[in-house]
């Protein structure tokens, strides 16, 4: 016996979630990060650098870096394009996925067509079945990175990333939050892959 149908679940997760809104929530993260910093440094400077994909005239891209420059400042370090001791890149990569709430038997239309034809085998109907599954119940994968290189050497000194799959749709406040996620324990953070919990709102 299912105890709660698929439906019922949905209408839960939402109220939760706007709930949630109200209230603040919860953003958990995945991170990984790879240190070869033993303590903050003593110029903490960095300026931002972009690949040849990013061009530096993309907004998005500034924006990004707008959403990452709170966290880098908490973690120690200070923006100075004028004399930077590091070059900090940060991507961020955001996809809306199927919500995992969502029932697989559930689908959002339909195709129905019919035809009748006559041979000597008799008559033919045809029907139509599901043609794509619902996606009301939004549900968003995420992923933030930074990648800090000494300028002296070229070489890579940090490097983190962090993820999340939720259906907390405000990107302009969610970012910020897993990059702050992402920069937790600079410069010596726990070893290997680990949990970080991070309260948004009250």
């Amino acid at each position: 016996m299912r105890w709660m149908t698929t439906p019922l679940m949905g209408a839960v997760l939402a109220a939760i979630v706007l709930s949630g809104c109200a209230t603040g929530y919860t953003l958990d993260h995945a991170v990984q990060t790879y240190s070869h910093l033993s303590s903050v440094p003593a110029q903490p400077a960095y300026r931002f650098e972009r690949l040849p994909s990013q061009q530096s005239s993309d907004p998005i891209q500034t924006a990004i870096e707008s959403m990452a420059d709170p966290a880098l400042y908490k973690a120690g370090l200070r923006r100075d394009d004028s004399a930077p001791r590091y070059t900090v890149q940060v991507s961020a990569r955001e996809q809306r996925v199927l919500s995992p709430f969502a029932d697989p038997w559930d689908y959002g239309g339909w195709g129905f067509g019919w035809g009748v034809g006559y041979s000597h085998r008799g008559l033919g109907i045809g029907l139509g079945g599901p043609l794509y599954p619902r996606m009301e119940q939004q549900w968003f994968h995420r992923e933030v990175s930074v990648i800090v290189r000494d300028l002296g050497n070229q070489q890579v000194v940090y490097e983190t990333r962090a993820t999340n799959d939720g259906p907390w749709g405000d990107s302009r406040t969610v970012l910020p939050v897993m990059f702050e996620a992402a920069m937790q324990g600079f410069p010596n953070p726990p070893a290997g892959p680990r949990r970080v919990d991070i309260r948004v709102g009250s």
